[in-house]
């Protein structure tokens, strides 16, 4: 019988590949890819209540895109997002995350590569509220296995990169809805996910501070850090490259741009 190899070796050696392979392609401004969804179903129920969440859904997304993902309510928006945040399992199809096939891991296989590849911002902050911004991004390193002499400068920069310098000590119910938002971003990219994902991120915040918010996001991905946000809001939509459209369980559209919104939101 064949020995399994632990995850962190998968990993590290589809590392290498995906090195050598990019180093081949970037001679011919290739894109790589850290998305590719092929073929999945997700389906919940069986006979009569079956529902069909998700229904043959192919969508590729690059390195450096910004993307959002839109759709009405039972869209199958959410779910994808489950799926491409590792949170659940497609039914059937491949998903391929930085060139690793994570559709069929099981669940602690999935929270290591949660917490090695993808960095999460949600609606709710999810701060913990006995520790400071500084140590609430902290945290995720600790799980990481990062040496603890390196967590504090690289938690402190993170805090830096989205504004919040003069906080670092603050504990969340001294910071404003924006900031712990920002806390949350900071946590987010510390350990360097090659990919963000942003669930409704401004849901909980006023228009002037979801545009601080936003305009954190924006320079993240000027940076080089791939985002991808699911959101109802079409003025947060339009400040994305690009927008996917889903409809009963499909995308209907993979690639529009902040201009074609208002036409095709008012078709549906």
């Amino acid at each position: 019988m064949k020995e399994e190899q632990p995850i962190d070796n998968i990993i590290n050696q589809q590392s290498i590949t995906n090195s050598t392979q990019h180093s081949a392609l970037s001679t011919f401004n290739f894109k790589k890819t850290i998305i590719r969804l092929e073929n999945i179903f997700k389906v919940y129920g069986i006979g009569e209540t079956e529902v069909r969440a998700l229904s043959d859904v192919n969508l590729t997304i690059e390195e450096g895109d910004y993307c959002s993902i839109m759709g009405p309510s039972g869209s199958g928006k959410s779910t994808a997002m489950n799926i491409i945040g590792c949170l659940d399992r497609p039914s059937s199809g491949h998903y391929y995350l930085d060139s690793l096939d994570v559709a069929q891991m099981e669940d602690s296989e999935l929270a290591h590569i949660r917490n090695k590849k993808l960095g999460f911002v949600f609606q709710q902050f999810h701060l913990l509220q006995q520790l400071s911004a500084l140590e609430n991004v902290m945290l995720p390193m600790v799980y990481a296995g990062i040496p603890n002499s390196e967590r504090k400068d690289r938690a402190t920069e993170a805090l830096i990169k989205v504004g919040l310098e003069k906080r670092l000590l603050n504990k969340p119910n001294q910071l404003s809805g924006g900031q712990q938002q920002r806390v949350a971003i900071a946590r987010a990219i510390v350990n360097r996910p090659v990919l963000l994902l942003a669930d409704e991120p401004t849901g909980a915040l006023d228009s002037r501070t979801t545009q601080e918010v936003l305009d954190i996001f924006t320079e993240l991905n000027d940076s080089g850090i791939t985002v991808v946000m699911v959101t109802h809001e079409p003025e947060v939509a339009r400040q994305t490259r690009r927008i996917v459209w889903f409809r009963d369980g499909q995308v209907v559209h993979s690639n529009l741009t902040p201009a074609d919104l208002s036409q095709v939101a008012a078709m549906q």
